[in-house]
């Protein structure tokens, strides 16, 4: 039977991977897994109010189809948390998705075509190129000095042609927790701008930030034609909730995709609607809970940074914000980073992600982990890394 060839273009390697550990489980290997980004799986929890406020609302009947928007309620608390971050938007801004993947998807459908090209942040997130693929367009990759946070606009200006329509941006970055400044917003919506662009711009982890105090694309965006995604897998604590938003910028140019986009939102019906009233009091109940966690994340990404640029053959820029370490393999032994995560995985049990997975051009030659375990666990996985590494 026919299978459409554009699925063939849709990778994951985060979760592709995982097959491998699998097989190893199954004849009895233990395994430490560092390669999923899923604070909750490694013992941070969502507040108890919020907790209580999912279980209130199925107990007291929100268990019925919310409008295909989001609950008004929601989108009202989303846009004001937004417009202080610099957006400018009202509740009527505001679509409610199943994950910002599922926001991602809805964008992606609604702006490209064939042979459309999409500038994606070398490396990047991987459902970023597969959903471009899969709606028959070409991810483009552009250069981002991991050190230094930046991105390299001579290197966008000259990926730029005919068939481009749109610039992504994901900051602060999986895998590599750059973050970008607001001199480097500036210069991307001003390069948009320019050539008549798109600006998707993911900011995910808006909050979990090390170093310097985070800057939203809103800040600079002015009437640009922004699209952000956004959500509450990360910085709230629901992963397996799956609640994400789009947020449209007040600009003339989106009026066409504003008008359409939401048609995506009533076919898949809505979403869900008890996690819906969790995510509004997440946004209004106690946030001293998320300065908790990047503190204790923050200890963890010392750990983890110290003692990868201490490992022979390797050497990690210093993630700025998310909680993912992305090492460089100076040395290896082996022909792809793929070979080495997997041989990683073999001879020591420990799980990672082969940096290809999120990017060739740019990603190739380095492998990512996650630094969300406790101190124990995370010493030894580093402790086999480093084992492996000296062999």
């Amino acid at each position: 039977m026919k299978v459409s060839k554009k699925i063939a273009g849709v990778e994951y390697a985060i979760r592709d991977i995982v097959s491998e550990a699998t097989k190893l489980e199954q004849q009895g290997k233990k395994i430490q897994y560092l390669n999923i980004g899923d604070p909750v799986k490694y013992g941070f929890q969502p507040p108890d109010n919020v907790k209580e406020a999912l279980i209130k609302a199925i107990q007291n009947g929100e268990n019925y189809y919310a409008p295909s928007e989001g609950l008004p309620e929601l989108r009202e608390a989303i846009a004001q948390k937004e417009h202080n971050k610099g957006l400018s938007v009202s509740a009527d801004d505001i679509l409610v998705t199943n994950g910002i993947s599922e926001g991602l998807d809805m964008v992606m459908s609604s702006i490209v075509e064939e042979r459309d090209e999409v500038l994606l942040p070398g490396p990047y997130y991987p459902p970023y190129a597969s959903y471009v693929r899969l709606r028959g367009g070409v991810p483009v990759e552009f250069e981002v000095d991991m050190n230094n946070s930046t991105p390299d606009i001579d290197d966008i200006r000259s990926k730029i042609t005919s068939k481009t329509i749109a610039i992504c941006l994901i900051s602060p970055n999986n895998p590599t927790g750059v973050v970008f400044n607001e001199k480097a917003l500036k210069d991307l919506v001003d390069v948009a701008n320019e050539n008549n662009l798109y600006i998707i711009c993911d900011e995910i982890y808006d909050q979990i930030v090390f170093d310097e105090k985070f800057v939203g694309i809103g800040k600079v965006a002015g009437n640009s034609p922004v699209i952000l995604l956004n959500g509450f897998s990360k910085v709230n604590l629901m992963t397996g909730w799956r609640l994400g938003y789009i947020a449209f910028n007040n600009s003339p140019e989106l009026e066409p995709l504003r008008e359409n986009l939401p048609k995506l939102a009533r076919v898949r019906i809505s979403t869900n609607l008890p996690v819906q009233h969790a995510a509004l009091e997440s946004l209004q109940g106690p946030q001293d809970y998320i300065s908790k966690f990047v503190s204790e994340l923050k200890i963890r990404r010392d750990l983890a940074i110290k003692r990868l640029n201490s490992m022979p053959g390797l050497s990690c820029s210093n993630p700025r914000g998310a909680f993912y370490a992305f090492p460089k393999i100076e040395q290896s032994k082996f022909d792809t980073d793929k070979d080495f995560v997997i041989n990683l995985l073999n001879s020591k049990g420990v799980l990672t992600v082969h940096g290809s997975g999120f990017g060739t051009q740019y990603g190739s030659g380095h492998f990512r982990l996650v630094f969300l375990p406790d101190i124990k666990t995370l010493d030894s996985a580093l402790d086999k890394i480093e084992e492996f590494v000296s062999q």
